[in-house]
């Protein structure tokens, strides 16, 4: 019974989030209406009491369901920061939804859904329980890419992603099966044991494998290839849970499983992550300069600071891990901000994304045009905006591991990128006024000015946020 309740502390996030969603299935099933009443607001508080569950709760290291699953400093850092990503994208999205005739109760419930299948995968500690996770999280994903069925452009969006997160779940699959039939076990712990520090080549092909399918999830070039489209065609609210919660857990299971399951062997793995690094820097830096859409943008975007936070994990040491936690964290905050300006962009109640509609911004809506003209700064790496910290910790951490070229190509893609987020910031400043925007609504305007705020505290005041970083990438070691 003991045992039991540990693993209830353990797992309280995952716990709420399950009751919860079986919960509000229920409610809105007898309820008989489509609209989502109250949905969103019990689903937004639900999110709240899981991330108030992980900053309240146990702070011991502890594996629970018999080892599949493990609750350290480094999973509860992830965890705070996706679910943060899942409540704000809900909160920002309502109102959208509701003007797009698309409120429906099935929204928030599949994000608590795909949610609850990043936690587990966060918290993860073998490959079955890493593909149980993933594949939760996807399964839920593939119907909010489409979840504006009325849209031809969502639609395709939704087909795309389900083709292509199929055929990268199936090599991830094969991957893991490689691994478990080379290394006889499916724990990472395990894993790393058996293959030592001489991996047959059987290992290096599962590791690939495994590897390319993570990838995809966090959209490294070459896989990247959804992400444009996927992220223009959904409906904005679903486009911000991409570019946020998703990313994050992405980031965390392929921290995870490199630091732990492959300790042995970084050389081989690093050759991997280094070249997926600089592909993804560069393509994000030079492919997004001649976009018109501003989604289409932020998906290129997406893709260069993805590259951007690999370059610390290149790094293959504590150092670099911590460097990856705190650019993760600073991007979630850069990209919350911008999609919040995103939604604000609206005509006579239509949505408008072309980059033009912000022409002249700054005469007809000075504070958004602040707002978002800070997010781009911080997302170029301007000092002493903290987007510049950010990159500043993941190149600290790659010199410190001599690799001099990756860091120097990293520069040299921010350089690059620089290129049209300014461009952006020159359009509403000085280009002649577009039609002014409506009113946005109150959500948008709190979380892009507490967005705002944030990206200059952590360059007034990064002490708590840097320790917390250092203690969640200590404990991965």
């Amino acid at each position: 019974m003991e045992s039991l309740s540990v693993a209830i502390a353990h797992s309280l996030p995952e716990a709420i989030l399950a009751v919860g969603a079986l919960v509000l299935v229920l409610y809105c099933a007898i309820r008989g209406k489509d609209s989502d009443g109250p949905t969103t607001e019990i689903a937004v508080g639900l999110l709240g009491a899981a991330i108030l569950s992980i900053l309240l709760g146990a702070k011991t290291e502890a594996l629970v369901f018999d080892g599949a699953f493990i609750d350290d400093a480094f999973g509860r850092f992830m965890k705070v920061l996706t679910l943060s990503g899942a409540l704000v994208t809900l909160v920002m999205g309502q109102d959208f939804l509701t003007r797009e005739k698309i409120d429906k109760f099935e929204f928030p419930i599949l994000v608590l859904l795909s949610t609850l299948g990043m936690l587990m995968l966060i918290s993860a500690t073998g490959l079955i329980a890493l593909y149980l996770g993933l594949e939760l999280m996807s399964l839920s994903l593939y119907v909010i890419a489409a979840f504006h069925r009325d849209n031809v452009r969502a639609s395709e969006a939704g087909l795309k992603y389900f083709v292509l997160g199929a055929m990268s779940s199936g090599m991830l699959l094969y991957g893991a099966s490689l691994l478990y039939g080379f290394a006889g076990t499916v724990s990472f712990a395990g894993i790393a044991q058996a293959i030592g520090s001489t991996p047959s080549i059987g290992v290096l092909f599962g590791l690939v494998f495994l590897m390319a399918g993570l990838a995809f999830k966090i959209s490294a070039v070459p896989f990247h290839m959804w992400t444009p489209d996927v992220y223009e065609g959904a409906p904005t609210p679903v486009t911000t849970y991409f570019a946020s919660a998703t990313k994050m857990a992405a980031i965390a299971v392929t921290l995870r499983v490199t630091v732990t399951a492959f300790p042995g062997i970084v050389p081989q793995w690093q050759q991997i992550i280094v070249f997926l690094s600089i592909m993804s820097m560069v393509l994000g830096g030079f492919a997004a300069i001649g976009q018109a859409n501003i989604k289409r943008l932020m998906a290129y975007s997406s893709i260069g600071h993805m590259g951007f936070a690999l370059v610390g994990l290149a790094a293959g040491t504590e150092q670099g891990v911590a460097g990856v936690l705190v650019y993760m964290a600073i991007y979630l905050v850069m990209t919350l901000g911008t999609f919040a300006a995103i939604l604000s962009m609206r005509i006579d109640g239509k949505n408008v994304e072309t980059i033009s509609d912000l022409a002249g911004l700054a005469r007809t809506d000075g504070v958004t045009a602040f707002f978002l003209a800070m997010m781009m700064f911080s997302l170029a790496g301007i000092p002493p905006l903290a987007g510049f910290f950010a990159k500043w910790y993941v190149f600290s951490a790659a010199i410190q591991a001599q690799l001099y070229p990756l860091a120097v190509i990293g520069v040299l893609a921010s350089a690059v990128a620089a290129y049209y987020y300014l461009r952006i910031v020159k359009i509403m400043y000085f280009d002649e006024p577009a039609p002014a925007f409506d009113k946005p609504a109150f959500a948008l305007r709190a979380v892009l000015a507490v967005t705002g705020v944030l990206v200059l505290l952590l360059f007034a005041y990064p002490g708590p946020f840097i320790t917390a970083s250092t203690a969640a990438a200590k404990s991965l070691f």
